[in-house]
């Protein structure tokens, strides 16, 4: 009689543990669901109309409405995460409530199978009962009871693995949700650094667009060769070779050097041949703000100007490129743009050859730069914005 009871009280914690776990996971109600779904359209909304605007004319208006709906967008993607989290907080707590009682329930069985094996040992039970009916059926409970223990306990490591998995994915969201909210701010400094440079106003919009296309044409055709260039003489490292420009230029909106490396006619980051440096981050919606892009040099090249070094733009697809107007020009930034808090003076970074050289874009603005043609491997590094 003993035997059945506890038989039929595992029967009793099964049934009830099972529907609670179901791996873990609850599903959403009917609200949640619509809801969902909602975010999920007008998300997808907000992607087509960016596409739109991108296909569009490149104006100033073009450009604030694309902001606008970007930080529609992200706003909406962050709600999504928000709620994503919410959900899985309640369902691991849920898993919480659960584990602790099916532990509980483990521990208490593992005790009484634990009893149940001493008295009801194989050599008792055939000393003990009348006849050998008696002993198959003490077998049969005993086994059912070893069976039900080892069902529990594939449940309980069930539940813990999806605890587990479902932690990792709600921290998993949660960093999600601080890059989205770090979007959201870059969006919404980027539109509010447009209006101030351009003033609300539609032909210094078209200004600055216009010295972006004309600096990246000129670039894209100095790093082809096409410079008008003049040999000068051999310099060694360190030794100055130009100074950068003060203020505004045809082909830029504020002073700073453009610096290249080349490999073979390809370039490569500048990071990975500078040295570490004292610096100040500004390639992101402020300087200091955290957002922008990294600054990670680790050669040992000195640099070509004097810290602390202003960093206002790196190599790749960049904070600016993502985020402001001038991805309307360029994907990709092929150099680094940095200024000098307390000198103009700009600096070989090692020995080789030095030339002079410029460009005319089709806007007729003249770019003006130096190169140093190294004499490892085909090595070039280029500084561009300069007065010679």
């Amino acid at each position: 009689m003993k035997l059945s009871k506890i038989i039929l009280l595992g029967a009793l914690l099964l049934s009830i543990i099972s529907p609670t776990f179901n791996k873990g996971y609850v599903y959403l109600s009917e609200t949640q669901e619509e809801k969902a779904s909602r975010l999920s359209k007008e998300i997808a909304g907000y992607e087509r109309e960016i596409t739109k605007l991108q296909s569009e004319s490149n104006t100033l208006s073009n450009q604030i409405a694309q902001y606008d709906i970007q930080i529609k967008l992200t706003s909406l993607k962050v709600t999504d995460t928000e709620e994503k989290i919410s959900l899985l907080g309640g369902r691991i707590d849920q898993l919480e409530v659960s584990l602790t009682s099916l532990s509980n329930a483990f521990t208490n069985r593992a005790v009484q199978t634990y009893k149940m094996s001493k008295v009801n040992s194989p050599m008792l039970m055939i000393l003990t009962s009348s006849d050998l009916s008696s002993i198959f059926t003490s077998y049969h409970y005993l086994k059912r009871i070893l069976e039900a223990d080892r069902d529990l306990l594939i449940r309980l490591e069930e539940a813990q693995q999806t605890y587990k998995d479902q932690k990792s994915d709600q921290e998993r969201l949660q960093e999600e949700l601080k890059k989205q909210q770090q979007v959201l701010g870059s969006q919404k400094a980027a539109k509010a650094n447009l209006l101030l440079q351009t003033k609300n106003d539609e032909r210094k919009y078209q200004q600055l667009l216009n010295q972006a296309r004309s600096e990246f044409e000129a670039i894209q055709a100095i790093l082809a060769g096409r410079g008008d260039e003049t040999e000068v003489g051999k310099v060694s490292e360190g030794q100055r070779i130009a100074s950068i420009i003060q203020g505004a230029s045809c082909n830029s909106s504020g002073e700073h050097l453009h610096f290249i490396v080349s490999r073979n006619g390809i370039t490569d980051n500048p990071f990975n041949y500078l040295k570490s440096i004292d610096y100040e981050n500004c390639s992101g919606s402020n300087c200091g703000s955290g957002d922008g892009d990294s600054f990670n040099p680790g050669g040992s090249w000195e640099w070509p100007i004097t810290p602390k070094i202003k960093f206002s733009q790196g190599y790749g697809s960049t904070w600016a490129v993502k985020n402001t107007w001038v991805g309307r020009v360029y994907s990709f930034h092929n150099g680094i743009d940095v200024n000098s808090s307390s000198s103009s003076e700009v600096k070989a970074v090692k020995a080789g050859t030095l030339y002079r050289g410029s460009y005319a874009a089709s806007s007729g603005c003249r770019l003006r730069y130096v190169r140093i043609d190294h004499d490892d491997g085909d090595l070039d590094t280029f500084y561009l914005h300069i007065n010679y």
